[in-house]
């Protein structure tokens, strides 16, 4: 059997890495989904909250990625929030996520989150340990008020082995386009790998509430981690398609004399391509 008929055989056996014309296809279906589900966000008036959290190099921003390339900015809301100002630091922790919280016919995609506090922030010091155990003691209470007052909250931890962390980690380093992804907090993480592990272990054990679970992601293999988690973000929220009817155009109005009959532009942008 030669090299690329065993890498064929491999691709499309059970674990192996998913044929990317099969996976775009799977795609597809999942976003027309998503797409459905819009619509029934904004005819419901539902609020939902979906938290992405995980090791670094986990494929937590390429799933994002995905969920949102077909369906409306409006709806479906990206927060992912640098560190906090000075005068942040002075709020209530819960207080600069809290206003990015949704409104009725809206869905927030947390990338990253309030668990920065149990993550980052403790593993790194930059907040006291006394911290970190009043945030892991008062989480669970805070997000089952937000549960009872009728918001949806989803939770995603992407979770990658070592060895899979490293050869994304070599990968951005060798992608001048992926540079960006390598920030020197990152390459932290890799070196305090256990560190993290201890600091994820307690968190996942003190705030996976019924209320508010932790759903895991095996996100060793990047297709199949994000059509296993936006088919299962679907299968959480009851959802209905909604039928629709195309709006009428009308005919086009003819053109008054006074109006010219196409755009003149003192400056255009050269035609390179």
């Amino acid at each position: 059997m030669s090299k690329k008929e065993k890498k064929n055989r491999d691709a499309g056996a059970p674990g192996g890495k998913m044929p990317r014309k099969q996976y775009e296809g799977e795609l597809e279906k999942l976003q027309i989904q998503l797409c459905h589900l819009q619509e029934w966000v904004k005819h419901a008036g539902l609020r939902v909250i979906v938290v992405f959290e995980g090791r670094d190099a986990a494929g937590k921003g390429g799933v994002i990625k995905r969920i949102t390339e077909r369906v409306s900015p409006r709806v479906f809301r990206v927060v992912a929030l640098p560190p906090p100002s000075d005068r942040e630091k002075t709020q209530l922790y819960m207080q600069r996520y809290i206003t990015h919280f949704p409104s009725a016919g809206q869905v927030v995609l947390f990338d990253r989150s309030w668990y920065n506090r149990a993550g980052v922030e403790r593993v790194m010091g930059f907040c006291t340990p006394e911290e970190t155990e009043q945030f892991l003691h008062t989480t669970p209470f805070l997000e089952e008020q937000i549960v009872r007052q009728g918001i949806t909250l989803i939770k995603y931890f992407f979770d990658v082995s070592q060895q899979v962390q490293q050869k994304r980690f070599d990968a951005r380093a060798r992608d001048p386009m992926r540079h960006w992804k390598l920030s020197p907090m990152d390459v932290e993480s890799w070196r305090r790998w256990w560190d993290y592990t201890a600091a994820y272990a307690e968190m996942i054990e003190a705030t996976n509430t019924d209320w508010a679970p932790w759903y895991r992601v095996h996100a060793d293999k990047k297709r199949q981690a994000r059509l296993n988690c936006i088919s299962h973000l679907l299968s959480l929220i009851h959802y209905e398609k909604l039928p629709f009817d195309p709006p009428e155009r009308g005919h086009r109005k003819k053109r008054p004399d006074d109006v010219p009959e196409h755009l003149q532009f003192t400056h255009n942008v050269p035609k390179v391509y």
